[in-house]
């Protein structure tokens, strides 16, 4: 496992509950701090096998552009944009600072960080996986039977590892 990280991203947006912040605008600073696997990526040298600094960016860019009334709002926004991009990502750190974060107030800045761990362990057998907790759950490219899926659904209540949800494909 290894860390990418993206520090000091800057963001000129129009976030805050005060009518003048949405107004004026104000500076932001996001850093992200990515766990993922390295193993291919090292051996590789390929930038389709790890994360593409880029595109964590160009995703920070598109959330930053969304009027929101809330720092933890824009770090949930991102964090989603992140793990539905990449599906290796075992835990996500985001930190978003905004300077002079109220009118007329003499303080440096204000920041939230939001931490999301994809890890897990299965309910039934104990293996450690990755489990975004949404639609990608219960690997939609094993092929179980609706009804089945259902039932596994409610007899574990939560995400099956893909090497379990092999045993009751069909």
């Amino acid at each position: 496992m290894g860390l990418i990280a993206l520090e000091g991203m800057q963001f000129y947006a129009y976030h805050g509950v005060y009518k003048e912040e949405q107004l004026v605008g104000n500076e932001f600073t996001v850093d992200i701090y990515l766990q993922t696997a390295f193993d291919a990526a090292s051996t590789s040298d390929e930038l389709a096998d790890t994360i593409n600094y880029e595109t964590v960016y160009l995703i920070c860019k598109k959330v930053m552009q969304v009027n929101t009334q809330l720092l933890e709002t824009l770090a949930q926004r991102i964090i989603a944009g992140l793990k539905h991009q990449y599906n290796s990502l075992q835990q996500e750190p985001v930190k978003i600072r905004k300077a002079n974060p109220f009118p007329g107030s003499r303080v440096q800045g204000a920041s939230v960080e939001l931490e999301d761990n994809f890890v897990t362990s299965c309910p039934r057998c104990g293996r450690g996986f990755i489990c975004y907790r949404d639609d990608s759950c219960m690997n939609p490219d094993i092929p179980i039977l609706p009804q089945t899926l259902m039932e596994l659904r409610r007899r574990y209540k939560g995400c099956l590892c893909d090497n379990c949800l092999r045993e009751f494909a069909g």
